[in-house]
């Protein structure tokens, strides 16, 4: 089943909400505030987030802008006592998919959950083991294990990058949405020059020619991707 996130300040109707998604089979992670739900919007793992806009520290429009920037595609509904049109469409504008007005009830917002996680794009699941040509990555361990027997180790930032392009095997990755993606900063603030730097390593390590690559291409004019 799914993940969702909900970030809620008042405990009563967060522990309410998230007492309904478990019993409906989901998993579920909890903010109390702005600033965890921040980070957990930043680093978790979701496939929908559930998000009131007054918030301490962080209100959701900032959460709501952030996320935008660096998961695009996450589906999110703002759950708040403001029925104002105003924010309403401040809210949709951002980027938010639906949007619940408090108090309302368990059952219209499980099947608002149930629409939106319906009308969102596949979403790839996470990659643990990539295969490659002379062997396998194995990115929970940061190992890499050849045919020959031999193993090397991978950083944490080569985990993520090949986990990141195996999750998406067979599609050019441009060096602007690993920056977002990866190493979740924006273009503007880190040269592209470090994706190509760290291809490069990870090519090596791979045992997959920089001059011929076969397993980890580039794609002229795109960015990277891993043959299917």
């Amino acid at each position: 089943m799914p993940t969702l996130l909900v970030i809620e300040d008042d405990s009563a109707i967060r522990r309410g909400v998230c007492d309904a998604l478990r019993f409906s089979g989901y998993e579920v992670l909890e903010a109390a505030e702005g600033i965890s739900g921040m980070e957990q919007a930043a680093k978790a793992s979701f496939d929908l987030m559930l998000l009131d806009l007054v918030l301490p520290n962080h209100n959701g429009f900032e959460i709501l802008r952030a996320l935008r920037e660096h998961r695009p595609g996450t589906p999110v509904i703002i759950l708040s006592a403001r029925g104002e049109e105003a924010d309403r469409v401040k809210g949709l504008k951002l980027g938010a998919d639906d949007y619940v007005v408090k108090p309302f009830s368990v059952r219209e917002l499980l099947a608002r959950v149930e629409a939106v996680l319906r009308r969102s794009p596949e979403r790839p699941k996470p990659v643990h083991c990539v295969a490659f040509p002379c062997g396998e990555a194995d990115v929970e361990r940061r190992e890499l294990r050849f045919a020959d027997g031999s193993r090397a180790e991978l950083s944490e930032r080569e985990c993520d990058l090949i986990q990141y392009l195996a999750s998406h095997r067979g599609r050019a990755i441009s060096r602007e949405e690993l920056l977002r993606r990866v190493w979740r900063v924006e273009p503007r603030h880190t040269e592209t020059r470090t994706i190509d730097m760290h291809i490069a390593n990870l090519r090596a390590k791979l045992r997959d020619d920089g001059s011929n690559p076969k397993f980890l291409l580039t794609v002229r004019g795109k960015g990277y991707m891993l043959a299917v």
